[in-house]
């Protein structure tokens, strides 16, 4: 069987963040398309974090396919860095890297993509599963409804 070479994003890799990392997903995957993978999203502050669940819980971002099969290991070890999974010994890693079942247009792909590895308690879920509703809602001017 041929390892895959897919990747979901749902955080600040995806294309609209304009993160610096972006770089190697644009430089060497191409955009599939909008996708979704079963698990929970929580916002940790700074970046989201997503964990693998049973629920009927789904989380959003997009699926790539590298480009080609050269580079593709050293890519995913760019992104690895990045994620915070290569740490000093006795450290724990930020999060893990696995395979995933991701469905684009319902039928599924595998994919990597990167799990929190830490518990989510104290953290809000984000109940959408996608990081840009959920920014775009928090980022909404709320009035108070007071009449000013």
């Amino acid at each position: 069987m041929e390892a895959t070479r897919h990747l979901f994003v749902y955080g600040s890799l995806r294309s609209g963040f304009h993160n610096p990392a972006y770089q190697y997903i644009s430089d060497h995957f191409t955009l599939v398309g909008e996708a979704v993978v079963q698990g929970k999203f929580y916002d940790k502050g700074e970046y989201p974090v997503a964990i693998p669940c049973q629920e009927d819980a789904f989380i959003t971002g997009e699926l790539y396919v590298a480009v080609s099969k050269e580079g593709f290991d050293w890519v995913m070890a760019q992104l690895d860095d990045y994620e915070g999974i290569n740490v000093e010994p006795g450290e724990k890693a930020l999060y893990k890297r696995e395979q995933a079942q991701v469905f684009i247009n319902k039928e599924p792909v595998t994919a990597w993509m990167y799990w929190y590895n830490d518990s989510v308690e104290g953290m809000e879920e984000i109940v959408t599963g996608d990081i840009m509703k959920y920014l775009q809602e928090k980022n909404k001017p709320h009035f108070s409804g007071d009449g000013e």
